[in-house]
């Protein structure tokens, strides 16, 4: 395709798959981020690498000029630290801001982008039940449904400016490199596993693949944009998950981890861990985006066939 693309959080767990494969097709990548040498291990050097400071946008925002997408993963981690008043401002700011001011850079090009796409995620629509949830439905009202909202709202005026820009509202990644599964892999691997809740939420996953692949799709895609549910198109309860992961790595799932004792481990961030959100990726399936994992044993097999 040799599209010229910018990446911010391209060293994280979405971003260093997803230059690999861009840079595999083809493309040309320039990363911003905010270590150059700690990236240039993670990487490699097949990219071009710019310093980022988001807060100092004359810094970098005529690194801008010619490309044709920005890939904009880049926020603090949601579960790196407890909640408190301090970090979720670090988790406001770090969307809040770094989006602002990298839409705002491209608005100061001459040859500007064709494409601007953002993270974001599920947290969107709150914890809702049984409610089914497609990109139109509402805004939640929880702490993450916030940040997603004004992530959201920042990343949209580059639609403003005549960019097609696309929030992908992505659900829980499953990955054997990190992220939620591996965190779930302890406790069932020491006969200790089990759901967290009362199991009866949904649980909102994606395969790693199917995600890097989204990206591309959205990317090639000029007829997408706007929010667009990143979830796989089987929907289960947390129930239904662990007792799958349980029977790929044969092991029982019989141990709740109760709301409480969450709240005890994490804090605040416990009832979003346990929130409930029976998303459907309904913009990707009206565009006809086939999906490699729709089966979630399937997906967890490839994830740990090397694993069990």
């Amino acid at each position: 395709m040799n599209n010229k693309i910018v990446i911010t959080g391209a060293t994280g767990l979405i971003g260093t798959q997803l230059c690999r494969t861009l840079i595999n097709r083809g493309d040309e990548v320039t990363v911003f981020t905010r270590n150059i040498e700690s990236a240039k291990k993670i990487l490699g050097d097949k990219f071009y690498y710019v310093k980022w400071n988001y807060k100092n946008p004359n810094e970098w925002a005529r690194q801008l000029e010619d490309k044709d997408a920005v890939i904009h993963l880049a926020g603090a981690n949601l579960f790196g630290k407890r909640w408190t008043a301090e970090y979720k401002k670090v988790i406001l700011e770090s969307r809040e801001l770094n989006t602002r001011n990298l839409v705002s850079a491209i608005r100061s090009t001459k040859n500007r982008i064709k494409v601007f796409i953002s993270s974001s995620a599920v947290g969107y629509y709150g914890s809702r039940e049984d409610e089914i949830l497609t990109e139109d439905s509402k805004l939640g009202h929880d702490f993450l449904a916030q940040v997603c909202d004004v992530w959201e709202k920042e990343a949209e005026k580059a639609n403003e400016i005549g960019i097609r820009t696309a929030m992908l509202r992505q659900g829980i990644i499953l990955s054997k490199d990190g992220g939620a599964l591996t965190k779930f892999l302890t406790p069932f691997k020491y006969f200790i596993g089990g759901p967290l809740g009362n199991g009866k939420q949904w649980f909102p996953w994606i395969h790693i693949a199917d995600l890097i692949e989204i990206y591309l799709f959205i990317l090639d895609n000029a007829a997408i944009s706007g929010a667009v549910n990143v979830v796989s198109s089987e929907s289960v309860r947390m129930n239904e998950f662990a007792k799958t992961l349980g029977g790929v790595l044969n092991r029982p799932s019989i141990f709740k981890v109760p709301e409480f004792a969450l709240r005890v481990l994490v804090g605040e961030a416990a009832s979003t861990i346990v929130s409930s959100q029976r998303v459907i990726p309904k913009k990707l399936i009206d565009h006809g985006f086939k999906f490699k994992f729709e089966n979630l044993e399937k997906a967890l097999n490839d994830l740990l066939k090397t694993n069990s």
